[in-house]
Protein backbone atom coordinates (compact mmCIF):
# COMPACT_ATOMS: atom_id res chain seq x y z
CA UNK A 1 0.00 0.00 0.00
CA UNK A 2 1.13 3.77 -0.75
CA UNK A 3 2.11 5.94 1.86
CA UNK A 4 1.20 9.33 1.77
CA UNK A 5 3.49 12.14 0.69
CA UNK A 6 6.58 12.10 3.06
CA UNK A 7 5.94 8.51 4.15
CA UNK A 8 8.11 5.34 3.33
CA UNK A 9 7.04 4.02 0.22
CA UNK A 10 7.90 0.25 -0.92
CA UNK A 11 6.86 0.61 -4.56
CA UNK A 12 9.56 3.22 -7.16
CA UNK A 13 7.73 6.00 -8.18
CA UNK A 14 7.30 7.09 -12.03
CA UNK A 15 7.80 10.81 -13.22
CA UNK A 16 4.62 11.44 -13.10
CA UNK A 17 4.20 10.88 -8.90
CA UNK A 18 8.14 13.07 -8.67
CA UNK A 19 6.53 15.83 -10.25
CA UNK A 20 3.29 15.98 -8.34
CA UNK A 21 4.85 15.85 -5.00
CA UNK A 22 7.52 18.64 -6.53
CA UNK A 23 4.87 20.89 -7.49
CA UNK A 24 2.31 20.39 -4.73
CA UNK A 25 5.32 20.80 -1.86
CA UNK A 26 7.67 22.78 -3.70
CA UNK A 27 11.64 22.38 -4.04
CA UNK A 28 14.04 24.78 -3.06
CA UNK A 29 17.78 25.09 -4.77
CA UNK A 30 20.24 27.46 -3.05
CA UNK A 31 24.29 28.13 -3.73
CA UNK A 32 26.56 30.80 -3.87
CA UNK A 33 29.53 31.33 -6.55
CA UNK A 34 31.86 33.45 -5.34
CA UNK A 35 35.36 34.11 -7.14
CA UNK A 36 38.24 35.15 -5.69
CA UNK A 37 41.75 36.52 -6.48
CA UNK A 38 44.36 36.65 -3.54
CA UNK A 39 41.92 36.60 -1.18
CA UNK A 40 39.89 39.73 -2.80
CA UNK A 41 36.27 38.85 -3.33
CA UNK A 42 35.85 39.60 -7.06
CA UNK A 43 32.30 38.54 -7.78
CA UNK A 44 29.81 36.55 -6.51
CA UNK A 45 26.58 35.60 -7.52
CA UNK A 46 23.52 34.30 -5.36
CA UNK A 47 21.36 31.55 -6.69
CA UNK A 48 17.72 30.39 -5.45
CA UNK A 49 15.24 28.43 -7.45
CA UNK A 50 12.16 27.45 -6.73
CA UNK A 51 10.67 24.98 -8.56
CA UNK A 52 6.26 24.61 -7.37
CA UNK A 53 2.78 24.95 -8.58
CA UNK A 54 1.32 28.39 -9.37
CA UNK A 55 -0.78 27.21 -6.64
CA UNK A 56 1.52 26.23 -3.76
CA UNK A 57 3.89 29.59 -4.91
CA UNK A 58 0.15 31.93 -4.01
CA UNK A 59 -0.15 30.37 -0.80
CA UNK A 60 3.61 30.99 -0.11
CA UNK A 61 2.80 34.48 -0.83
CA UNK A 62 4.99 34.58 -4.32
CA UNK A 63 2.74 36.02 -7.25
CA UNK A 64 5.69 38.15 -8.87
CA UNK A 65 4.57 37.15 -12.62
CA UNK A 66 1.20 38.40 -12.28
CA UNK A 67 2.58 41.88 -11.77
CA UNK A 68 5.42 42.17 -14.10
CA UNK A 69 4.38 44.23 -17.26
CA UNK A 70 6.58 41.72 -19.34
CA UNK A 71 4.64 38.55 -18.68
CA UNK A 72 0.87 39.89 -17.86
CA UNK A 73 0.93 41.70 -21.43
CA UNK A 74 1.13 45.17 -20.05
CA UNK A 75 4.62 45.70 -21.55
CA UNK A 76 2.24 47.20 -24.82
CA UNK A 77 0.67 49.58 -22.76
CA UNK A 78 3.77 50.54 -21.15
CA UNK A 79 5.69 50.67 -24.62
CA UNK A 80 2.60 53.09 -25.64
CA UNK A 81 2.93 55.16 -22.65
CA UNK A 82 6.45 56.11 -23.70
CA UNK A 83 6.03 56.69 -26.62
CA UNK A 84 3.38 59.19 -25.97
CA UNK A 85 5.98 60.50 -23.20
CA UNK A 86 8.23 61.47 -25.52
CA UNK A 87 6.36 62.52 -28.43
CA UNK A 88 4.89 64.82 -25.43
CA UNK A 89 8.65 65.57 -24.46
CA UNK A 90 9.69 66.44 -28.36
CA UNK A 91 6.56 69.00 -28.65
CA UNK A 92 7.95 70.81 -25.74
CA UNK A 93 11.58 71.06 -26.78
CA UNK A 94 10.41 72.81 -30.13
CA UNK A 95 8.14 75.14 -28.61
Amino acid sequence: MRQPYGGPSREPANLGDILERVLDRGVVIAGDIRVNLLDIELLTIKLRLLIASVDTARELGIDWWEHDPWLSGRDRELIEENRRLRRQLAARGEE
